[in-house]
């Protein structure tokens, strides 16, 4: 599921437990700009597979927004209430998006990761997307070789879980073998995907710009950022002395 980390770890010693931090970082609309207008295209297509089942767009429109807002993604409601194959679902949609032609390496963005002190740090990504789509993105901004695993929604899991469920934070740190909350770094542009973040006792959350907080949303002491490079002077203490 995850590719593995070249860079150096807290300990030499394989039997001491690994105290570095965890930086998570969302992908979509996080490691690029909002501006590629992905998730524009990605509604499209999710809108044309609802109306593959039969529905007519206004119908498809409605029950697409009430799968996401009942589910967290449509693709967990079309599961549940329709038999669908969730592969042909990925195929048809994310599978399916030119992301080659959408986004671009950022050399700026490859060099803020190679900054963070792998001594302090470990880096990895957070997705509600499927591998395959986490994998491309990673690799068309050359980051694959800076991230160190991925926990991503699995769709070929019966009822699988995604952000902004608690069950999904608890899992990604089963995954990275850590059970301190405080340890946990995270990086979204969804502010419900930060709040619950920090719901868990993960201290060290930033929503980076997109949709902001809803109505009645307590005042948490989440830190808005205009841009990644910004978490330099949020965040000193991760990044190498040297950069």
């Amino acid at each position: 599921m995850a590719q593995q980390d070249n860079h150096s770890t807290g300990s030499n010693d394989p039997q001491l437990p690994d105290d570095r931090v965890v930086v998570w970082f969302d992908i979509d609309n996080t490691l690029y700009s909002a501006s590629a207008k992905i998730s524009q295209a990605m509604g499209a297509r999710i809108h044309a597979y609802f109306v593959s089942l039969g529905l007519d767009h206004e119908e498809a429109s409605e029950l697409h927004l009430r799968y996401y807002t009942q589910y967290g993604l449509a693709l967990r409601g079309l599961t549940r209430h329709h038999e669908i194959d969730p592969l042909d679902f990925d195929r048809k949609c994310d599978g399916s998006l030119p992301l080659e032609e959408m986004i671009k390496y950022d050399p700026t963005l490859r060099k803020l990761f190679e900054d963070i002190d792998r001594t302090k740090a470990r880096i990895w990504a957070l997705t509600n997307a499927f591998r395959p789509h986490a994998e491309r993105v990673l690799r068309i901004l050359k980051l694959d070789d800076l991230v160190e695993g991925i926990v991503y929604c699995d769709y070929r899991v019966k009822d699988f879980v995604c952000k902004p469920e608690p069950e999904y934070y608890q899992m990604a740190m089963r995954r990275v073998g850590i059970s301190d909350p405080s340890k946990c770094y995270f990086v979204d542009d969804n502010r419900s995907n930060i709040d619950s973040a920090q719901a868990e006792g993960w201290a060290k959350c930033i929503k980076e710009i997109d949709n902001e907080r809803g109505p009645g949303a307590v005042d948490n002491g989440v830190i808005d950022i205009a841009s990644l490079e910004e978490l330099r002077n949020v965040w000193p203490e991760i990044f190498s002395n040297l950069s």
